[in-house]
């Protein structure tokens, strides 16, 4: 169930959801006080797959981690049976970790002396078959497709010497098997082809018998073969990759295009959007994220640097340069400044489960769109408005480019993204809900709350000029906590199905459950 939008019936009969109690459950990597943490293993990318059963993530260093769910769910008994039976049904999700492997690595571009570093950008789970987990994963310029299957690893347990004679003499039974040298029945060896040169030795006679090795297999272990490799069709880093409902297709974005691939060509793309003007200099915006709808193969939608959300209709035309629909929000007569282009840029947007809603994140706010409804936002939702005054330290820190990520609950009745200090924020967007939920990544989560306004507000208040000059590195929230800018949580990621949010804090992976 999505949340109804504006005019819909019935509002007042329908009861409010109950704010969330959210319960520590896992941590997987994580670091003691003090602990310093390499750069390669600061988590970048997190994505759940479609069932909910695997959890991926990608980090600095170019690898992927894959996650499986061990907590054991009978399908076969139904709800009223383990309820006659008083058995919990509230058990929150256990993950375990199953592999990892090197998507990317380091790489030089020489003919525009630029280095491509091996950071994963975004992770996204393909259809599964036959038994196989297929994934893709990219950089900021090479596009992966991976299937990770469980393979039995066989071995020869049992080998042609006897280990007892030989080993008195100084000889090792694997020494056998090595050798290519023809043998005479019965163990015996010919003077012709100098066996004896090996370093092997034969009893008198050869050995009365002969032991065949016995091919034995271990238990299965998951192997990941990278599939294809889909190069050289951006000259722009790729900021997001999306698959298709068709299980056929998906795109790769940039700043300036957007690109459509076939799962199985790796050789050529279709450019289906392209921004670039004749002359750079005109340039006023760039691509900043793009998403196929869940259900409709032939729309998708891109967010841009101006704060608006762009939705196209692949039906339209080859290239897509004029949406069907744009998602706007004009800014209040006023209330310009010269942050105001800045934090009004995009950085993440997210489809609801059914399709009808768009959640955008920029940088103060997130924004939940209704597809039938261009002329504004349904909801805005303030997630740090206490660092308004602090826009020009955040500025001069480089704090205010950084790019948090949001996600929607499966069945569309909250949504959560994050901000500094390891925190992330949950909120109800039901209407009439005030539910607002302030989490630390930690062991436990409700240590720190913030102080927030019951109702949210539809525009942006006006920027306070009395900001104090400096690049400090440490803010205030509006409890008065401390704050480091440099501890913040721009990754995370809600269970499809079940009320459950995975987050990266530096290199650790915190889980949990409501």
């Amino acid at each position: 169930m999505d949340p109804p939008g504006p005019g819909d019936q019935g509002e007042a009969s329908q009861p409010q959801p109950q704010p969330l109690e959210w319960r520590f459950a896992q941590v997987f990597g994580e670091r003691a006080a003090g602990e310093d943490v390499q750069e390669v293993d600061i988590i970048s990318a997190i994505e759940f797959d479609k069932s909910g059963d695997h959890l991926a993530t990608g980090d600095k260093g170019g690898r992927v981690v894959l996650f499986e769910r061990t907590d054991a769910r009978d399908q076969s008994a139904s709800r009223r049976e383990l309820e006659r039976q008083d058995v919990p049904i509230t058990r929150h999700p256990e993950f375990r970790y199953k592999t990892e492997f090197q998507s990317h690595e380091p790489e030089f571009d020489y003919l525009k002396s630029l280095e491509i570093e091996e950071k994963i950008n975004k992770i996204k789970w393909c259809q599964t078959a036959n038994n196989a987990l297929s994934l893709l994963s990219t950089n900021d310029k090479t596009i992966k497709y991976w299937k990770v299957q469980e393979k039995k690893v066989k071995r020869v347990s049992v080998m042609n010497l006897d280990t007892s004679q030989s080993v008195g003499r100084g000889t090792s039974a694997s020494a056998s098997t090595s050798s290519f040298k023809a043998p005479l029945p019965n163990g015996g060896c010919s003077d012709k082809l100098n066996c004896l040169n090996t370093g092997l030795s034969f009893p008198p006679g050869g050995y009365p018998s002969l032991r065949l090795p016995v091919v034995t297999s271990l238990e299965a272990n998951p192997v990941a073969r990278c599939r294809r490799v889909y190069a050289h069709a951006h000259d722009y880093h790729i900021n997001s990759i999306s698959n298709n409902s068709d299980g056929e297709t998906f795109i790769s974005a940039d700043d300036l295009r957007i690109n459509l691939w076939n799962l199985e060509i790796n050789s050529q793309s279709f450019n289906i959007v392209d921004v670039k003007p004749t002359n750079m200099e005109d340039l006023t915006e760039v691509i900043t994220c793009a998403e196929f709808h869940p259900s409709h193969c032939n729309t998708l939608a891109y967010s841009s640097s101006k704060g608006s959300i762009r939705l196209i209709d692949l039906r339209q035309s080859a290239l897509c340069d004029n949406h069907s629909k744009i998602f706007e929000e004009h800014e209040a007569p006023g209330s310009r400044s010269f942050f105001t282009e800045i934090i009004a840029s995009i950085s993440d947007i997210k489809f609801s489960r059914d399709g009808r809603y768009i959640l955008s994140r920029d940088y103060m706010t997130l924004k939940l769109w209704d597809l039938n409804m261009d002329s504004g936002p349904v909801s805005t939702f303030q997630v740090h408005e206490h660092l308004r005054p602090k826009l020009c330290d955040l500025y001069e820190n480089d704090s205010i480019f950084d790019k948090f990520e949001c996600c929607l609950s499966g069945d569309g009745l909250r949504v959560a993204t994050g901000s500094y200090g390891n925190i992330f924020r949950v909120f109800g967007c039901a209407p009439g809900s005030i539910e607002r939920t302030t989490l630390e990544a930690s062991r436990n989560p409700m240590r720190r709350q913030i102080a927030n306004p019951t109702r949210p507000t539809r525009t942006l208040t006006s920027f306070t000029r009395g900001v104090r000059r400096g690049g400090e590195n440490q803010g205030v929230d509006a409890n008065g906590n401390s704050l480091d800018f440099s501890t913040k949580l721009l990754h995370l990621a809600w269970h499809p199905t079940e009320n459950s949010i995975a987050c990266a804090a530096a290199n650790s992976l915190y889980m949990y459950y409501a």
